[in-house]
């Protein structure tokens, strides 16, 4: 895409993030620290204020779309973000419908994109859906969990280097896996809600993460790519599959020492916790390059669907 697309792309992301009307401080907050995150000679700070201030029409932010691939990924972005936190609201669902017509895409293909998006937003963290699709991936249960947050942390990194969309709505559901696994292990029976509020503590908003996970790939050219874009994008998208994997093993080792401790940790504390995590994740991550780069030529996301659709 064009430098215009792109900011049209993450117009329409933004739109999509606040088409609900519901986000809290935390959530603005990050939203806008994941705009102001971009490069590439997009100025997301100002989109934001533009999305947030002037409230942009769909057809005309949906006119710098030529084909009809950019126009179905640009649908499918914006599903994924109003689908980050669950099931559309009947706000999120008007927009979706208002910007289908907008770019022309088909009611059969919005069904089914929404449908998907909304799919990998529900998934139970309690279900073993997704560990089912990645036996090969993620250890069964009474495994060390040191180890089992170092998968997931890796296969987080290996799912920002799938060029399809589908591949970043199915991290924080992972994520949020993760995290009922290691309570479950401390005896604590954990639901979305609880989850989701520990994120969002922890700055890692669900619809702000999408917006990153899009914008890294979008940014990067690898977002929507074909015909290897795998191979292609891995020197273009290594920043993103840094990225995800120190935040999926910083939040594992935090929501560990949470839980061990008995929830007594509070929210200064869990921040500060995380921060720190997070910098040695990082650090720690070029030690899994070649894994998260293996683990990405295997992945097959049809199977991780379909495997969700029947758990």
């Amino acid at each position: 895409m064009e430098a215009s697309q792109q900011r049209a792309a993450l117009t329409l992301c933004l739109m999509a993030a606040f088409a609900d009307g519901n986000n809290d401080e935390r959530e603005r907050a990050a939203l806008q620290r994941a705009a102001a995150s971009f490069g590439n000679g997009v100025d997301l700070t100002a989109v934001y204020e533009e999305v947030l201030l002037r409230r942009p029409e769909l057809a005309s932010v949906g006119a710098a779309f030529t084909t009809p691939e950019q126009k179905r990924l640009a649908y499918e972005m914006a599903a994924g973000i109003c689908n980050a936190d669950g099931a559309t609201t009947a706000a999120e669902h008007d927009f979706l419908v208002r910007l289908a017509q907008a770019l022309g895409v088909s009611p059969a293909d919005a069904a089914g994109v929404e449908q998907d998006a909304t799919t990998m937003a529900t998934v139970s963290p309690a279900s073993g859906a997704l560990d089912g699709a990645l036996a090969a991936t993620i250890p069964a249960t009474g495994v060390d969990l040191d180890k089992m947050i170092q998968s997931y942390a890796i296969l987080n990194g290996a799912l920002e280097l799938l060029p399809q969309s589908l591949a970043s709505m199915a991290i924080i559901p992972l994520q949020m896996r993760m995290v009922y696994r290691i309570g479950k292990a401390h005896g604590f029976e954990l639901d979305s809600g609880h989850i989701k509020d520990l994120l969002a503590t922890l700055g890692v908003g669900l619809t702000s993460q999408y917006l990153e996970q899009f914008g890294r790939k979008l940014m990067g050219g690898l977002l929507g790519s074909i015909g290897g874009g795998l191979l292609g994008g891995l020197g273009r998208a290594g920043t993103g599959a840094a990225f995800s994997f120190a935040t999926t093993y910083a939040l594992g080792q935090v929501a560990k020492r949470y839980y061990a401790g008995g929830r007594n940790i509070d929210a200064a504390g869990l921040q500060q916790a995380f921060s720190q995590m997070l910098g040695q994740a990082k650090q720690m991550q070029g030690q899994y390059t070649t894994q998260i780069a293996e683990q990405a030529r295997s992945l097959d996301l049809s199977k991780v669907m379909s495997a969700i659709r029947a758990g």
